[in-house]
């Protein structure tokens, strides 16, 4: 086992409309985000081209998740739909949405969601955790 470990993120954005179901304040209205997502992989073993993953494959799926919420509302989009669309649960739909792209090497690890340029949620898989 390697003693090198790996992280690596990609950061992309888009813009939603949501209200949170439940909630005692402004949030309980329709409002909406420019939201900032920066996922992580971790690993300790490099492919035989050097790399943990390739960028090229987590921004092709990153591109697929994000139009799947980008200029939605996202309170009847699924998962949404039953849960409330908070920063906590957009970054654990997205966590899990990239176990799809995981190779023996690379693992997700965690995936920052941005509401705002001061307040952020994070989703972290600890069964991947850095050492």
């Amino acid at each position: 086992m390697s003693t090198i470990e790996y992280k690596l993120s990609v950061t992309k954005s888009f813009s939603s409309a949501h209200f949170l179901r439940g909630y005692k304040g402004r949030c309980e209205n329709l409002h909406g985000h420019n939201w900032k997502i920066r996922v992580v992989f971790y690993g300790n073993k490099l492919d035989n081209t050097g790399m943990l993953i390739d960028f090229t494959d987590i921004k092709k799926h990153f591109d697929k998740i994000i139009s799947y919420l980008d200029h939605k509302f996202l309170n009847e989009t699924s998962p949404f739909d039953k849960i409330n669309p908070s920063a906590e649960n957009i970054a654990s739909f997205i966590l899990e949405k990239f176990k799809d792209i995981e190779t023996e090497n690379a693992k997700i690890y965690e995936v920052e969601v941005w509401e705002s340029k001061s307040s952020s949620a994070s989703a972290i898989n600890f069964r991947h955790q850095p050492k």
